[in-house]
């Protein structure tokens, strides 16, 4: 039985788990309940929490977006850094320390001005955005809950991992929703930051079954979660227009910098500085060594069917609702 917070919202904000309400066994038979709620809010914590009485709880919530957080700093603070306290805190105060096992989504940004590759769970912390630094905040408290409380607590410090369902405005997503509108005549150009960010790139199902096994081991420990292999974003890029049978030629330097379909000639991505951050994440490695020696888990999904997968999702969306 799965319970989750959703925030209120003016609009739906539930499309990244519609196939869950279509299905009449999570849905219908009432075994996925969702309740009003949200981490800037320790009464509805509380309440929810002494409602349910959870057995796991895995927050996942965040304002996740790294270059946003330069502009919702305050507010980035307050969900993924005190939101974290909040949550812990609701079950130390519903009397659930000695029977809930608590996950964590710490991140590789944490790492951020890497001072190791590639890094490991002893790799010094170094964070570069607002995200970053309350992420460390989260991360620590987590580690606090576990020492002071005997409370079952990890962190789960997961690189970077998609899927289709990936918000539009991450640079995944949105180089194949705009591949994707490419081919199917819906867009000619599309713009993006830094080309040469390097980053960690693995399944968002993979990274959830590491999630899941963290929390069905006997001790509480932190983990690294990675694939280990390393892609530009001017690899992704590359990797979706091939798939749709384009070949992208790079032409010019830093912001004059454009992406040129070979076999037609036209300019298919441009820079915008814009899309750069403040303090740039350049390269992010991780080793998931523990992992696999611990929780027997290892990455199934390559690099390349997580590019295929996120083209081919997006092909038929947009093929479906163009304007989606």
């Amino acid at each position: 039985q799965v319970h989750g917070i959703v925030r209120r919202s003016s609009s739906f904000n539930t499309g990244r788990i519609e196939h869950l309400y279509k299905n009449p066994q999570a849905h219908i038979e009432g075994n996925m309940k969702l309740h009003y709620g949200d981490l800037t809010d320790s009464t509805c914590l509380v309440k929810i929490i002494n409602e349910v009485k959870p057995t796991e709880v895995y927050n996942l919530g965040a304002q996740s977006h790294v270059k946003i957080s330069f502009d919702l700093a305050e507010y980035t603070a307050d969900v993924d850094g005190v939101g974290t306290l909040r949550l812990l805190d609701a079950i130390k105060t519903c009397g659930l320390i000695n029977s809930v096992k608590f996950y964590q989504a710490s991140t590789s940004e944490l790492f951020g001005k890497v001072q190791e590759i590639p890094q490991k769970e002893t790799t010094p912390f170094y964070p570069r955005s607002p995200y970053g630094a309350a992420k460390l905040y989260a991360y620590w408290i987590v580690v606090n809950f576990r020492e002071a409380y005997n409370l079952f607590a990890v962190n789960g410090i997961l690189f970077n991992h998609e899927s289709p369902r990936r918000g539009a405005n991450f640079v995944t997503r949105k180089i194949s929703r705009s591949v994707a509108k490419i081919h199917l005549g819906q867009l000619d150009c599309f713009s993006l930051g830094n080309l040469d960010a390097k980053r960690d790139w693995g399944h968002a199902r993979d990274y959830v079954e590491a999630m899941w096994l963290m929390l069905q081991t006997d001790e509480p420990e932190d983990f690294v979660i990675a694939t280990g292999e390393v892609h530009s974003v001017r690899e992704f890029v590359e990797k979706s227009f091939k798939h749709i049978g384009k070949t992208i030629v790079w032409e010019g330097k830093n912001e004059n910098e454009v992406g040129r379909c070979k076999e037609t000639g036209k300019i298919h991505v441009t820079v915008n500085h814009k899309y750069y951050r403040p303090t740039e994440v350049d390269f992010l490695q991780g080793d998931c060594t523990k992992a696999r020696q611990k929780l027997n888990w290892k990455p199934r999904v390559t690099f390349d069917e997580l590019v295929r997968e996120m083209v081919d999702a997006d092909v038929e969306l947009m093929r479906n609702n163009p304007n989606a």
